[in-house]
């Protein structure tokens, strides 16, 4: 079945919106996107919804623009549940994340090619990039010993653990999470998950590894970019970019990245725990799909799972915040004396307990991102509770990134949207269909630079759906509106070393 046929499933409510009818009465998903996105959605995608949205204890399921072909539930989803937790719809990179740092630099500062390749250049020598990188394997690295890293994701981004990592304190205040607890809301439950996990010789064995790479880019889609910021002209986006710390024609540093190997142990171990249970108990899958593994709150189960979620979360949060540190610390050794400031760090692949419709449920961001517009009472006592936060979304390098601020109408899509602009072409047909020099042509026609001698091919700008009408799409749904356009200047990439 093609995805236009598939499109006569979805019954249309606005120039953005529409539904997808469920069996049995059930409540149906709300679908955003105009009939053009809507159109990228594929069968199995749109299967993989359904299967999530039938669920047990799942309450409301949202598909966004980004939708595509994800781990139990398409990425771009969010599902919601006052009774269960479901690790596929956060997957195996616990709380990927976007982090924007803005530095007080203007364009006219990297315009030219030779302070570019010093950056990238400082760059690569503190963060490593790819998988099973560690701190160890750069010169200019800010190593994290073992205890320091067990503290780290114990606690978050408490005032210690950044002091002690070097990243500036206040930086806490501008994460959307600066620290997640344990099931039942304490720190003590992760400590003792902690100790129970180490004691296990094999966890044991791989943990001074796994924090090494505290710091640290993975592979795949993860990045990091040097922006040029393009303010939007409307009051209200001048007003909230005020309140970011943007400046138009100001440079920032995006990064996209996650809980590492360490997120990805917790994940698949948990995965596969689940699964058992289910073997066990010849408890049915949903949509037989062992990706939909679950468990009821209050549970043994389900509290292991949250523990396991909250420590992986905080190693993505420190991870995210010591990059920044060490970014800035490369800005600043090309541009010695600049300042540079956190503008907001946000998930995409994380569960949290938030008010939905007047009930406390557990809101599952699969690539799913958190969009609570001014005024907005978890925002209260933030800088954004007049505004709204900020929303990082990353486009592809040639289509640009942007900054966005919610919009009332957030609420019908629990208070979330996209994660980006999400992907049309697999990665082996991207490898099997892009041509690898036309690829790289394209990026040196734009003058954007990069660190890999070719660019990752399955990471080109052709297999990712079309930004503008993602962004277009979220704006006519009335959820979210755009505060700024960031640009790219040069690309951080899981790829062969910088020229000098």
């Amino acid at each position: 079945m093609t995805a236009a046929s598939e499109c006569s499933r979805f019954i249309e409510t606005g120039e953005a919106t529409a539904i997808l009818p469920l069996p049995d009465h059930r409540k149906p998903v709300t679908v955003i996107g105009t009939p053009a996105i809507r159109a990228t959605f594929d069968e199995s995608c749109i299967q993989q919804a359904i299967n999530s949205a039938m669920a047990p204890g799942i309450s409301g399921l949202v598909l966004n623009p980004d939708a595509h072909v994800g781990y139990g539930a398409p990425v771009g989803c969010v599902m919601t549940s006052p009774t269960h937790i479901y690790p596929g719809p956060v997957g195996v990179d616990i709380k990927c994340s976007m982090s924007l740092l803005a530095v007080d630099l203007e364009e006219d500062a990297v315009r030219d090619r030779k302070p570019r390749q010093a950056l990238i250049k400082a760059i690569c020598q503190r963060i490593p990039t790819g998988a099973g990188m560690g701190q160890r394997d750069v010169p200019k690295s800010r190593p994290v010993e073992t205890e320091l890293g067990a503290q780290a994701i114990t606690e978050g981004a408490s005032r210690e653990v950044c002091e002690r990592m070097g990243i500036p304190p206040q930086w806490a205040d501008r994460c959307e999470d600066s620290a997640h607890r344990g099931h039942g809301g304490s720190i003590d439950a992760l400590r003792e998950r902690l100790e129970i996990q180490l004691a296990d010789e094999r966890f044991r064995a791989r943990f001074p590894e796994k924090i090494s790479q505290l710091g640290s880019f993975g592979g795949g889609n993860h990045f990091g970019e040097c922006e040029i910021v393009d303010v939007a002209q409307s009051q209200r986006a001048r007003e909230a970019a005020d309140v970011f710390g943007l400046r138009d024609r100001g440079v920032a540093f995006l990064s996209h990245c996650g809980s590492r190997g360490l997120g990805h142990n917790l994940a698949s171990a948990q995965f596969k725990s689940l699964e058992r249970h289910f073997d066990k108990w010849g408890i049915p899958l949903p949509g037989h799909d062992k990706q939909l593994v679950h468990a009821p709150l209050g549970t043994p189960e389900a509290d292991d799972y949250l523990d396991d979620m909250a420590l992986g979360a905080n190693f993505a949060t420190l991870n995210h915040l010591l990059i920044n540190a060490l970014v800035l610390e490369a800005f600043q050794e090309v541009f010695p004396g600049i300042e540079g400031r956190m503008v907001y760090f946000i998930s995409h692949n994380i569960a949290r307990q938030e008010i939905i419709n007047n009930t406390k449920q557990w809101v599952h961001r699969k690539g799913a991102t958190r969009a609570y517009p001014g005024g907005h009472f978890a925002l209260r006592g933030t800088p954004f509770h007049e505004t709204g936060h900020p929303i990082l979304l990353p486009g592809n390098p040639q289509a640009g990134s942007a900054v966005m601020v919610a919009d009332e109408g957030a609420e019908q899509s629990c208070y979330s949207i996209n994660h980006g602009a999400g992907r049309v072409l697999g990665r082996r047909a991207a490898t099997r269909t892009l041509d690898q020099q036309r690829v790289n042509d394209s990026f040196e026609q734009r003058d954007i630079l990069h660190n890999c001698g070719s660019y990752p091919i399955d990471e080109a700008p052709e297999v990712y759906k079309d930004f503008n009408e993602v962004l277009r799409s979220v704006e006519l749904a009335g959820l979210a509106s755009e505060v700024a356009r960031l640009r790219a200047c040069f690309v951080i990439k899981d790829g062969d070393r910088a020229d000098d």
